[in-house]
């Protein structure tokens, strides 16, 4: 299999970075140290300019920077999938910028647009892959309208679409469309985190997406562990620990879901809580919940600060 690799790889936790700021640009070498940290945690999947990075609030020539110092961060010692996306011709420029540095994977977001048709999906992803044979790609499938046939036509035009992100609220509809697609076409990665790991798991799929590895990568390493060795209960019984924390992020449709990991890791002194609008730092309230949270959890694990940053 051409792609085996990286498809086996893709069954495991993936990690979604964060992009720490300082004097409101990018901090490149912050942002190389932290990747370590979560490399040298054994985190094995790494998506830069992922949506917890602050992919749309990004510019074009801060996404390039970022992918660039993933590469010399990770350095081949874990999988990297660059995030790209938006039009065409950005999409495929930073898919093979990340070509040029070793990247063999790239995620592509969704479509941004308010009028998308199905063909207009396909050609789309079709374009991308296309322009870029010897990349790996995986979607990032938002669309509940897209169905089993349009995945299988995308897949027999393009075979290196490898992986579906699958990040729909509708652990039915997952169902359905792994099985008219079939299981085996695509690794089945769930896309929404944690909270949906425990249910979309029991239905097939392999891997999860995680923000909040950024704060406590020794947890969704063991959450990992517990969906491969089908310990479902404990599983559960993990999601309960976790459930505050990711109730914070999910609060008005996940207004806060990048601002809650950025405060939790600037209070352990990992990296700055600012965030980039149309996002927003935290109040006050929601602060000190956050620091209740990493009390309970440094019971269970090392969140200790991190090491001096990479030059």
């Amino acid at each position: 299999m051409r792609f085996g690799e990286l498809s086996r790889a893709l069954r495991d936790v993936v990690a979604i970075p964060v992009t720490p700021y300082a004097g409101g640009v990018p901090d490149l070498a912050l942002y190389r140290s932290l990747l370590r940290r979560l490399v040298d945690a054994g985190v094995n999947v790494l998506t830069p300019n992922g949506n917890t990075g602050e992919f749309y609030a990004l510019s074009a020539e801060e996404r390039l920077q970022l992918i660039t110092a993933s590469a010399a961060a990770v350095r081949g010692e874990a999988h990297l999938m660059a995030g790209i996306g938006l039009d065409v011709a950005t999409a495929v420029e930073e898919a093979r910028h990340a070509a040029a540095h070793g990247i063999r994977m790239v995620m592509v977001h969704q479509p941004v647009h308010p009028h998308v048709s199905a063909q207009g999906w396909l050609d789309y992803h079709r374009e991308i892959a296309d322009a870029v044979p010897d990349l790996a790609l995986v979607l990032y499938l938002r669309n509940a309208w897209v169905d089993g046939r349009l995945l299988t036509r995308l897949g027999d035009l393009c075979p290196n679409v490898i992986a579906l992100k699958y990040a729909v609220t509708d652990v039915n509809r997952f169902a359905q469309l792994r099985a008219e697609t079939g299981p085996d076409r695509f690794v089945w990665i769930a896309g929404l985190a944690e909270p949906y790991a425990l249910s979309y798991a029991a239905h097939g799929a392999e891997g999860f997406t995680s923000g909040l590895v950024n704060v406590n990568p020794a947890f969704s390493l063991r959450l990992r562990d517990a969906l491969r060795e089908e310990r479902y209960p404990a599983a559960e019984r993990m999601l309960h620990d976790i459930a505050r924390f990711e109730h914070l992020r999910a609060v008005d449709g996940g207004a806060n879901n990048v601002s809650v990991v950025k405060e939790a890791m600037h209070q352990l002194g990992l990296c700055d809580r600012a965030v980039r609008a149309p996002s927003t730092v935290l109040g006050e309230r929601e602060r000190q919940e956050v620091s209740r949270i990493l009390t309970e959890w440094a019971k269970a694990d090392d969140l200790g600060p991190l090491p001096a940053a990479a030059s």
